[in-house]
Order: C-alpha cells, then structure tokens, then sequence
C-alpha cells in the first residue's frame, strides 16, 4: 500500500508539471530567478555599506537584470559590494541567455540525456516553430554567446586594463562585456559611458556588442553559415534589412537634431562626435549604456529615441522590445497593401498570415500597454503640471524595451512606480504574448469548433 501510494504521489507530480506547460514554466522560472536575485541583494553581504537594501529596491535591480534592462535606482558602482555585483552580473548572463541554459549546461557536463519536456521548453524560450534541432541550437547558442563575450572581455580590456590596472580592469573587462553582450546597461564606472565620450574605441567596441548580442542566435547562425549553404532564411534577411534601416536612420536623424551632438558632447573632433552620435542610434537597442545627457537632449532626438526604444531588437535574442522582425512584417505588409497585394512578400517568399496577425496584435497591445503606463504614471508621480511627461514616456519606452536610459527619473520613482516599471521590465523580455497565455486557461487558447458567418465592416 505504501509503495502503491509513492507511485501515486509521483504519477500525480508528473501530471502537474505536465499541466504547468512550458509557457507557464518560463513566465514563473523567470519570476522566480527575480525574487531569489532579490533576496541576495537585499542582504547586508551584496552593499558595501554592510547593511540590509530595501527589499523593493532589491528586487527592483534584479529585475532589471534578469530582465536585461539596466534601469536602477541604486546607483551600481556606489552602492552594491563585488559580492552583489556578482550577483547582478550572473542574473544578466541568466536573463540574456535564459535561465533554461543552465539545465543544458548540467546535462551536458553530466553526458546525459535531454528529457523531452526540457526540449519543448526549450524550443518556446527559443522562439522555434519545430522542436527538431533544438538541442543543437542550444549547445550552438552557448558556444557563440561564450565566443562573442570572451572576445568583448579580450578588446575592452585593452582599454580598462592600462586604466584600471590588471585585475580590476579584467573583472570591468568581463562585467561590461557580459552587460553589452546581453544588452543590459549596468556599469561598474558610476555614469556609464561619459567618461568615455572621448574614447571612441571603448564607444565602438560596445556597439558592436550591443548589436551582436541583438541580432538573434537564429541569425547569426545564417551568418556563419552562409559559406557552406549559400542561403539564408526569410527571418534572418528581414532582421539583418531592419537592423541596418534603424542604425543608419538612427544616426542620420540624430545627427541631423543634435547637429552631430554639437551640444552634448565634450569635443571638438568630428569624428568622435560622430562616433558618439552612432552610439545614441546603437544603445536604444535595448542596451542602456549612454555616453550623453539625455535630459540635455532635444525634443526630436528624445522622440527618435523612444521610437527606437519601443522596436528593440531582434526576436530570439538577448534585446526586448516589440522586436525588429515584427515591425519588419507590419511594414511588409503595409508596403503589399499600398502595391494591391493581399499577401506579405519579401525576398521573394510570402510570409504566413498567422506571423502578421501575430505582429499586428503584438503591435497594437504593446503600444496600448504603453500608452496606459504613461497615463497612469502621469498621475502617480510627483512631476511639474506643465512639465515632465516626457520623463515618463521616456521611463515607460525604456522598461518595456527593456532598455535601461532614464532622464533621471527612476531614482525618484513612488513604490507604486517602481512596481509598474517591475511589471514592464518582466513583460519586456518575458513577452507579452507570453504574459497573456501563461494567465489563459487551456481552454482558452483552443480554436473554436465552429465558425460564424463572414459579413463586412468599414475601414477607414
């Protein structure tokens, strides 16, 4: 009877995990990474004062971690210990590769096999369509991501060792090359990249970690690739074609607003102005490094900004946003309508109508999201009556996309702020669609068995 009632007990723990389904495990490992992260910075061990932080304000910071964000309001150099830098350091490498690289890290140490429940949460935490390949996608991202890191580390530390001296300028080498890679924006300097507004190298070597990390594993792997198979995928070509359209454009219309950061930054050399103007198009990638006052910016340029903010990276990677390959498909859509075509085409292929349905819902609920957050902050914060909403907007644009740049608000955030910024941040790198269907009941998210009448509706 005994044994009868331990196999019970087990065939019933199985069906749970079985119900929990890997939507709902990613929402809540994510979740759960957070407030564990919480919890040890909150201890007197993580401050270099010694004492306990706020748990709100602890929890605060790992989420932005874990999340990839790089929004504070405590100030990282300053208040946090090497053991709670530590900590923020490995919740970034958690959150940019996701927490599920860990199981693959153990099982490949332990030459086991991959059980198929982990496989299927793998291929949700990936974004795949098929769960074939999966496992080797996986090894695939963690020696590329190890790779593309250990490199960053090798090249900034040309630069911060000779500043820093050896062992503190390699332990800034690989915590800024982990936090660019990942596309966090925590630093170790206090002001992030300022003091380095005249070191174009430092500025270019972020750039193009921020950008590799946001490009997507899925990509690079095309890109890699590319000499043996001689093709590459619709997903890659339409990341690659947006990428590049927002850094150019990026930097055209910053360069064209900030009149080449004439007002911002500290030099008279063109091209480190230029360099420095790159960066402005380069970091709203949801990467929240800055090498300028944003709150000394202009108007267009904190519009430009927050719209770039707002598209964030790439899908399947480290970046948040509403992702470059979803804004991508609304614009190929767009385009074919205004040309009399029904179908989304692009590089001679026709994308599904189920991936613009999704870009299109994504779109319009991200945007909502947004716009609501901005109205309620509005009327929680403490802001000057004819001033300010753009400091909200800006916070807003940042937390969703999981981009860290503030105008100097978060520090000042309410309780109630900091939890709405918290909120955003997780369904930032989380995803919304994700949010939304780990909160859905099974039921829900079944098709219905029949179908109602078509009838038309005006548009437009």
């Amino acid at each position: 009877m005994k044994d009868e009632g331990v196999k019970m007990l087990k065939k019933e723990k199985k069906s749970n995990l079985q119900k929990l389904g890997p939507v709902k495990f990613l929402s809540l490992g994510f979740l759960g990474i957070i407030l564990f992260g919480g919890f040890l910075l909150s201890l007197p061990i993580s401050s270099q004062s010694g004492k306990f932080t706020n748990f709100l304000d602890a929890v605060f910071t790992a989420t932005s971690a874990t999340c990839v964000t790089g929004l504070t309001t405590l100030n990282t150099a300053e208040h946090w210990s090497l053991f709670g830098q530590i900590v923020i350091m490995v919740l970034i490498e958690l959150g940019g590769l996701g927490f599920m690289m860990l199981p693959i890290i153990f099982f490949t140490l332990a030459k086991k096999k991959v059980n198929l429940s982990t496989r299927i949460v793998l291929k949700e935490a990936l974004n795949l369509e098929e769960m074939s390949g999966v496992m080797k996608l996986t090894l695939y991202v963690l020696k590329l991501s190890i790779a593309i890191q250990g490199v960053g580390m090798l090249l900034l530390s040309f630069d911060l060792v000779p500043r820093y001296g050896v062992i503190k300028g390699l332990w800034y080498a690989l915590f800024h090359a982990i936090s660019s890679f990942c596309n966090a924006g925590f630093d170790l300097f206090g002001d992030s990249l300022v003091p380095f507004q005249n070191d174009p190298y430092m500025l270019l070597v972020i750039s193009c970690l921020i950008v590799s990390g946001g490009l997507g594993f899925l990509v690079w792997r095309d890109l890699l690739n590319y000499r043996q198979t001689k093709r590459m995928t619709i997903h890659s070509k339409l990341a690659l074609s947006m990428t590049a359209c927002l850094l150019i454009g990026g930097l055209v219309l910053f360069f064209l607003s900030e009149r080449n950061g004439r007002y911002l930054v500290q030099s008279d050399n063109f091209f480190t102005r230029l360099v420095n103007t790159l960066f402005m198009s380069v970091t709203p990638r949801t990467a929240g490094f800055y090498s300028v006052d944003y709150a000394a910016m202009s108007n267009p340029g904190l519009i430009v900004t927050m719209f770039l903010m707002y598209i964030g990276g790439t899908s399947g990677s480290t970046a948040g946003g509403l992702k470059t390959t979803t804004f991508g498909v609304l614009l190929v859509q767009i385009i074919s309508l205004l040309k009399g075509r029904t179908r989304a085409e692009f590089a001679g292929r026709s994308i599904k109508e189920t991936a613009v349905f999704r870009a299109m819902t994504l779109f319009f609920i991200t945007l909502s999201l947004c716009v609501v957050s901005v109205m309620i902050l509005s009327a929680t914060e403490h802001l000057p009556r004819t001033d300010g909403i753009e400091y909200v907007a800006f916070e807003v644009f940042s937390a969703f996309g999981t981009v860290g740049l503030t105008m100097g608000l978060t520090p000042d955030l309410t309780e109630f702020g900091k939890l709405l910024i918290i909120a955003l941040m997780y369904i930032g790198r989380v995803g919304i669609m994700t949010v939304l269907f780990a909160l859905m009941s099974n039921n829900q998210k079944q098709e219905a068995r029949f179908q109602y009448p078509y009838e038309s509706v005006l548009v437009g």
